[in-house]
């Protein structure tokens, strides 16, 4: 894979930021009164492992004005190492702006996860392609690859329509594309033509593609096996079989990638990850991982194969990478990834987990 050469910046996205409340101790959030906060979103999930690693990264998004969540957001993305740019919006009142707030219990054995999404007023949804230049951005600065989720895609029409300019600037500008397509029916409720033909055009511009069978079905409209709990052999048949019908629908993809996973329970997952590039398939046998907070285990599997690609890895490497970003974001309170060098990477991956002196 290469990737453009003298760009300043190894990744951009866009994303609307809020943040994530977990009760300490793995508690259900209805009978706890200690939680842990943090900064959150899907795209800025991604860009941590390759900001802790050392590459620049940016994220374009806006803020509430003088709001102490938007202060608390700007200082985490800062100590993540992560760039950051957008328009401050007053918040209107009691009633206006604010920034989307997360409530997730991490489950624990068989009481299974359960998050909450609370996004009323949320100010990212107001993220326009005016308040930003993309010819400095795109042009003069330069971006090696675009990341694009379905989440920040399907938040609202301003949105759609700021990550679709986005993707056109980084076509015209020699940059590549990723987008994980993060289908979430309730983003798409009364929304599915709108959201369809944004999707494919989406789909039509990138160069990676990331999500299982199902995204490729619900948020493309392609015919295909649903995975519906059956268990990972069904599972890595199921994407095989989508994607063969994904790569004819949209040619100028390079790499298809997902990962495969089955719970045994809210501490035990089977954790495996295939991908399709330059007409192979390579495909890491599921193994079992230890969980302590599942969310944000895939994006920090986007993250480690994006690094590995962009550090010029092969493609078996890459998705080593890949697979042992993912499981070491899930051993964290935190839904995204710092890991401390790509040795700790490695090793997870290796499977070795002694002290390290």
């Amino acid at each position: 894979m290469t990737f453009r050469e003298h760009a300043r910046y190894a990744i951009l996205v866009p994303s609307s930021m809020g943040v994530r409340i977990t009760p300490n101790d793995r508690q259900p959030v209805h009978i706890s009164t200690g939680f842990h906060m943090q900064a959150t979103s899907a795209e800025t999930n991604v860009i941590s492992i390759s900001a802790a690693l050392g590459l620049k990264v940016k994220v374009l998004t806006t803020f509430v004005k003088m709001s102490p969540i938007a202060q608390f957001i700007k200082n985490d993305l800062r100590r993540r190492g992560i760039e950051f740019e957008g328009k401050e919006i007053p918040q209107g009142g009691p009633w206006g702006y604010r920034h989307q707030f997360n409530i997730a219990d991490s489950g624990y054995g068989l009481r299974a996860p359960q998050v909450q999404n609370d996004r009323a007023g949320e100010v990212g949804k107001t993220l326009n392609i005016q308040d930003f230049d993309l010819d400095r951005l795109f042009q003069r600065e330069g971006v090696a690859l675009l990341h694009l989720s379905g989440l920040i895609a399907a938040l609202s029409p301003n949105t759609g329509a700021f990550c679709l300019e986005l993707a056109r600037k980084a076509k015209q500008s020699g940059t590549k594309i990723s987008f994980d397509l993060n289908y979430r029916a309730s983003f798409w409720e009364e929304r599915q033509s709108e959201l369809r033909q944004l999707f494919t055009e989406l789909a039509g511009c990138a160069d990676f593609l990331i999500g299982n069978e199902e995204d490729f079905q619900l948020a493309l409209g392609l015919t295909g096996p649903a995975s519906g709990g059956k268990n990972l052999l069904d599972q890595t048949a199921n994407f095989k079989e989508m994607i063969l019908k994904a790569k004819q629908a949209y040619p100028k993809v390079e790499l298809f990638a997902t990962t495969l996973r089955e719970v045994v329970n809210a501490n035990e997952h089977l954790w495996g990850a295939i991908m399709l590039a330059d007409d192979q398939w390579i495909q890491i046998e599921p193994r079992l991982i230890q969980v302590m907070d599942r969310i944000g285990g895939g994006d920090g599997f986007v993250g480690g194969l994006l690094y590995g690609l962009l550090k010029g890895y092969s493609l078996t490497e890459s998705l080593q990478l890949a697979w042992a970003s993912g499981a070491y974001v899930v051993t964290l309170l935190d839904d995204f990834g710092l890991p401390l060098n790509e040795e700790q990477l490695w090793r997870i991956y290796e499977g070795n987990a002694r002290v390290k002196r």
